[in-house]
């Protein structure tokens, strides 16, 4: 029977170690998921990745791979990142229970993806773009840092404890695909630039506008009615425009 934790999907991003593979996907069976995506992984044949599997090789087997982030992000309707690196221009932080919370209510009727960095460099700052908030667990100053089969595990677990901890008063809505989304960021961006709100030469600007409302609609997602609304609005005022 298909459950909430049947839409979560534990992304990890260019893993070193065929080791720390192997232990997430041990990691994400102990907690009850079973969905692994690994984009540009290291060779899962090794034995190496399959002991540390111990009894979680079915996980292991039925890895989705894929060779870049938004491949494996693009049929998600909501995509979160991880990382202990906070700062303005890396987005929105929440700790990993309060996202956990979030993540439960939107998991109850919409695919997610949480997103690993590398073992030794994390996400890059134009990978987080693509998220909309990201979780951090709080650590030790001393030693902030976490093995990344360990982070997985955490999430994984803050993930379970939130079904426990948790009503959803109202369902939660049918949300789009991040593949639909991509067409609606295009236009707002040809409409601004067309009303002059964002000079062709601004390129900053530019990617910073629709970098900040990839954030915007990414913690929140938007419905298939809301999407054909926001298409809806941009055509009139191409139209508008061209009228005059």
């Amino acid at each position: 029977m298909k459950t909430w934790k049947d839409n979560v999907y534990f992304v990890l991003v260019e893993p070193k170690e065929a080791g720390n593979v192997g232990a997430s996907a041990r990691a994400i069976k102990n907690m009850g998921f079973k969905n692994l995506c690994l984009v540009n992984p290291p060779s899962l044949v090794s034995g190496e990745a399959r002991w540390f599997a111990r009894n979680a090789h079915d996980i292991l087997d039925s890895a989705e791979i894929f060779p870049t982030i938004k491949d494996a992000i693009s049929g998600k309707s909501i995509v979160v990142g991880t990382s202990r690196r906070t700062g303005r221009k890396r987005g929105i932080f929440v700790h990993a229970e309060q996202g956990a919370l979030r993540l439960f209510e939107i998991a109850s009727a919409n695919k997610v993806a949480i997103l690993f960095g590398r073992e030794d460099r994390g996400l890059y700052n134009e990978e987080i773009e693509e998220c909309g908030f990201l979780m951090t667990i709080p650590s030790s100053k001393i030693q902030p840092s976490l093995n990344l089969a360990h982070a997985v595990l955490i999430i994984a677990y803050e993930l379970s404890k939130a079904a426990y901890s948790t009503e959803v008063a109202v369902p939660m809505p049918k949300l789009v695909s991040q593949k639909k989304l991509l067409p609606l960021f295009e236009k707002i961006e040809e409409g601004l630039t067309e009303l002059g709100y964002i000079r062709q030469s601004d390129r900053d600007l530019r990617n910073k506008i629709i970098q900040n409302l990839k954030h915007f609609i990414g913690r929140a997602g938007l419905t298939d009615w809301e999407l054909k609304m926001f298409h809806g609005i941009c055509s009139r005022i191409e139209k508008k425009m061209s009228a005059e």
